[in-house]
């Protein structure tokens, strides 16, 4: 099969319309539509069906993308392998995925350590949500990603490989200025009836189990869309929030942080692909690891 085809394919599941994926490949609309049907006869199945808004995959092409996606990125690495090979270049992009609160102070760190010791190179970082960034590391979007275990968790998957950089301890974010700024370790019992504010499913879970193992209920009564809009629900007094500690340095100024006693911790680790990893994703783990344990230190 035409891996173009497949390329179409992809890429009408990911925009849900046939005239923004001709759009984007440059191609008709009545070209992509071909493409899909003549892929459709091969396959003998429905691969995408339309609803109001435009179209979605079926439940077989749903597997089917997920096939071609990784099969597409496959190719995609095997062309620039060669290139590299013919040029004689070791100027392969190093691409690292990491959530919000990490990408903020320690990958940028740690990259910075890299290039020091390797010298200039291409890199670029991508955030994203761990279970996401694990995905794209699998599928060969990622050469490298720092993951949370924070819930739901990790799946253990042997196309990955996944090594531990340590423990981080999570704590309470607090406007410049509240009662508790400064007091040092307090009990969750002393905070949990205020106002928190969360962002994602993951640090909530982290919150509401730690309250719940020290018989008090958090007030989670606010939501915000990222980790920008969490902090500044905070800085503005409307709430307080559970953050990472590695996020510390990093916060803006009118906020302040106080720890927990018997914080909640998450576990920080790299993922990348055992398949032709990339020359620099161990160097990257390891300045990780080095710079996680310089904050933790600090």
């Amino acid at each position: 099969m035409d891996l173009t085809v497949w390329r179409t394919f992809v890429t009408v599941c990911r925009l849900g319309s046939l005239s923004a994926a001709a759009a984007e490949l440059h191609h008709t609309q009545s070209a992509v539509s071909r493409q899909i049907a003549g892929l459709e006869r091969q396959l003998g199945v429905s691969l995408i069906e339309r609803h109001a808004r435009g179209v979605r995959p079926t439940a077989a092409g749903e597997v089917f993308r997920g096939h071609a996606l990784a099969t597409l990125n496959e190719a995609d690495r095997a062309v620039r392998a060669v290139r590299e090979v013919h040029d004689g270049a070791a100027d392969r992009l190093l691409a690292i995925g990491a959530p919000p609160s990490l990408a903020a102070g320690l990958v940028p760190e740690a990259v910075r350590s890299l290039l020091e010791l390797t010298g200039p190179a291409r890199w670029s970082l991508r955030p994203g949500l761990s279970a996401a960034l694990h995905h794209r590391v699998v599928t060969g979007d990622l050469d490298i990603a720092v993951v949370t275990d924070a819930p739901p968790g990790l799946p253990h998957d042997p196309r990955v490989d996944r090594r531990f950089l340590g423990l981080d301890d999570m704590v309470v974010v607090l406007p410049v200025g509240h009662a508790r700024a400064g007091s040092g370790p307090v009990p969750i019992q002393d905070l949990a009836d205020l106002t928190w504010v969360e962002d994602n499913d993951g640090s909530a879970a982290l919150l509401r189990q730690h309250a719940a193992r020290a018989g008090a209920a958090a007030r989670i009564d606010l939501n915000a869309a990222d980790l920008p809009g969490k902090l500044a629900l905070v800085a503005t007094g409307h709430a307080i929030a559970l953050i990472p500690g590695v996020l510390t340095g990093a916060l803006r100024t009118d906020v302040t942080t106080v720890s927990l006693v018997d914080p909640p911790t998450r576990g920080l680790y790299t993922v990348a692909p055992r398949r032709d990893p990339h020359p620099s994703a161990a160097l990257l783990h390891d300045r990780l690891a080095a710079a996680f344990g310089a904050l933790r230190t600090t």
